[in-house]
């Protein structure tokens, strides 16, 4: 079957993305458990112990893919809020609606393991360091979202209110991003970068991309599940 001949737009609605929707979580589920394993079996039992932090480094198997996903569901929630937006299309703005509670997940977890990280090497859980206040304004952003959205009775007014506030908190990703290289803060250079490559050793990197991809699938299946719980709400199944 050619790309042409698969009607894409017929799943925008969601009467139609509803059944997609069951079959990608059921593939999703699965997949995330599975790498999750497989990720935290090499962060925790193959990966070498780092020669300045010891085993407490360890820890950003979690933290570190936590953070990666913390922003780029923000990036994707926005994305889905400013289509429905624009084109008033239902399920942009359900897709988005579900998106943020795995999104806050992630960055309350972000968050929590890096306070756990940074009282061994800092010798505090807190400080108001760029790239954590920007990661606590993350956290807000993703609380208010559904807060606002909460709030207005009227759904397509909720969906609306909820697009501009999402669109709006787009900027503090890449103040996220880049606060380590714009202000002198605590928390440490990026180790990952796709212009000079990673500078820690390949079993470790591998251990982060297996742990980020299983927190994607997650997100994916957690996503398509409240999708559907939304659907059905708004009566659209």
């Amino acid at each position: 079957m050619s790309a042409r001949s698969i009607h894409w737009f017929w799943y925008a609605s969601p009467q139609t993305f509803y059944p997609l929707a069951g079959a990608i979580g059921r593939l999703a589920a699965p997949a995330a458990a599975v790498l999750a394993l497989v990720g935290l079996y090499i962060g925790l039992f193959v990966a070498p112990t780092d020669a300045q932090q010891g085993e407490a480094y360890r820890i950003i198997f979690i933290h570190v893919p936590a953070a990666w996903m913390s922003m780029f569901l923000y990036v994707v929630m926005a994305f889905w809020a400013a289509i429905g937006l624009a084109f008033n299309t239902r399920l942009s703005a359900m897709m988005a609606r579900a998106l943020a509670p795995t999104g806050a997940l992630f960055t309350f977890i972000a968050l929590w393991t890096g306070s756990l990280w940074g009282k061994p090497t800092w010798g505090t859980y807190w400080v108001w360091d760029a790239r954590l206040t920007s990661e606590l304004i993350l956290l807000f952003l993703y609380l208010g979202f559904m807060a606002l959205q909460a709030s207005i009775d009227d759904t397509r007014r909720a969906d609306r209110a909820g697009a501009l506030l999402a669109i709006v908190g787009v900027v503090n990703v890449p103040i996220i991003y880049y606060s380590v290289q714009w202000w002198n803060t605590l928390h440490q250079g990026a180790s990952v970068s796709l212009k000079s490559g990673s500078s820690m050793a390949p079993i470790m990197l591998w251990g982060m991309l297996v742990m980020a991809l299983a927190f994607w699938m997650y997100s994916i299946a957690v996503a398509m599940a409240r999708v559907r719980c939304i659907i059905r709400e708004r009566g659209e199944a």
